[in-house]
């Protein structure tokens, strides 16, 4: 049998069971009078037609983007903020910065077989030389 109720579709699909009860529900205040007892309703097969298939579709992928979308604003948030917690400890010692850029020189070289060309500071050199 079809029967037509006022909830939608993704509703029908999800709810079965709510809408089954109170379907129930309805069918007893109706038949009571009579004295017929409906034992019970159940919501075993939903038709939808093709459009409205095509419609809940693009409505739970419109959902899925919206969400990746969400997720990786907020990845792009914390990854914000450690670069900026990496800034602070940076700042606050010099030499860290130069260590880090000696890091990742051995990082590239360890990566590809090559020779890095690197510049060395002038004053570092003085140092040398006046010995």
């Amino acid at each position: 049998a079809v029967v037509s109720t006022q909830s939608t579709g993704a509703e029908i699909l999800a709810e079965r069971e709510e809408i089954s009860n109170s379907m129930q529900q309805t069918l007893d205040a109706a038949t009571d009078p009579w004295g017929v007892l409906v034992e019970r309703v159940e919501v075993k097969d939903v038709r939808l037609p093709q459009n409205l298939q095509r419609a809940m579709a693009a409505e739970a992928e419109a959902h899925r983007d919206a969400k990746a979308k969400v997720i990786a604003a907020e990845g792009e948030l914390n990854a914000s903020k450690a670069l900026k917690e990496a800034a602070d400890v940076i700042n606050e010692s010099p030499a860290a910065l130069q260590l880090r850029y000696l890091q990742t020189l051995g990082a590239v070289a360890a990566e590809r077989n090559s020779t890095i060309i690197f510049p060395f500071p002038i004053d570092m050199m003085k140092a040398f030389v006046e010995k």
